[in-house]
């Protein structure tokens, strides 16, 4: 059985051109890091961003890494609206 993720990726890309964002990292959970070159490709496809991807830890909204960035998107196990 495969299990589909809808990852709103139309709605990370409109938040990249609202905000306008050049730089952006994205944070992934361990079980969707083998996607990350995949959505980094789609996002910088879509928008004029460069994607970095975040491959250190991801334990939650609070596991932030600091980085000078322009904007950090992060996908998780849980539905939590921030954008």
């Amino acid at each position: 059985m495969e299990i589909k993720y809808d990852l709103e990726l139309e709605r990370a890309v409109e938040k990249i051109k609202k905000e306008n964002a050049k730089l952006v990292c994205i944070q992934l959970p361990d079980g969707l890091k083998e996607k990350a070159t995949e959505i980094a490709k789609y996002l910088e496809e879509k928008t004029n961003c460069t994607v970095i991807i975040w491959l250190g830890s991801a334990w939650g909204a609070c596991d932030i890494p600091v980085l000078d960035v322009d904007l950090l998107i992060q996908w998780g196990h849980s539905e939590w609206d921030a954008l």
